[in-house]
């Protein structure tokens, strides 16, 4: 019996045989940690959730390109539509530049993470790196009205506050896109 994974379209409601865009090569892109505190519970779920998916493709003979972002910018205090950045605040509090506080708490999360023996993902950028780049998709994906209102609604505000964030940061220590 050949093995075959089925996932749920949320666009349709129904379950849907796996069939990746080209055989045997599948791209996962997974949102990672906010990096400005250690590792908790909330951070483990979906590394070892995605781990799963990861190796269960492995197994199933693709050729998976894994990729999780690491959340280094753009993150504000208690997840509201405005506020400081909770790296930056973080850095502040602790008198060190926000790309010190990133690196060490990336490097403190990949040993948990380690320590859970999830695999590491093929690739693993920044999102300070890529900023551009999100706001182009995030704007074709409103384009093509593949979102929910409540979530367009979410990502226009993110849209609307991201760049000044960015500006500020580029200021105070962050790299500038």
């Amino acid at each position: 019996m050949e093995n075959k994974l089925f996932v749920y379209n949320t666009l349709n409601r129904k379950k849907e045989l796996f069939e990746p865009l080209n055989p045997p090569l599948v791209g996962m892109y997974v949102c990672g940690p906010t990096v400005y505190g250690d590792a908790h519970l909330g951070h483990a779920r979906p590394a070892i959730t995605f781990d799963l998916v990861f190796r269960y493709l492995q197994h199933l003979g693709y050729k998976v390109r894994y990729i999780r972002n690491i959340t280094d910018v753009g993150h504000l205090e208690n997840d509201a539509d405005e506020g400081e950045d909770k790296i930056a605040k973080k850095a502040r509090l602790e008198q060190l530049e926000p790309m010190e506080v990133v690196q060490y708490f990336s490097d403190r999360y990949r040993d948990n993470m380690d320590a859970l023996n999830v695999k590491h993902p093929s690739i693993e950028p920044r999102a300070s790196g890529h900023i551009i780049e999100q706001m182009e998709m995030v704007q074709k994906i409103l384009d093509a009205g593949l979102l929910t209102k409540p979530m367009a609604r979410c990502i226009l505000m993110w849209k609307n506050i991201i760049k000044p964030i960015i500006m500020v940061n580029c200021r105070e220590g962050y790299s500038k896109i």
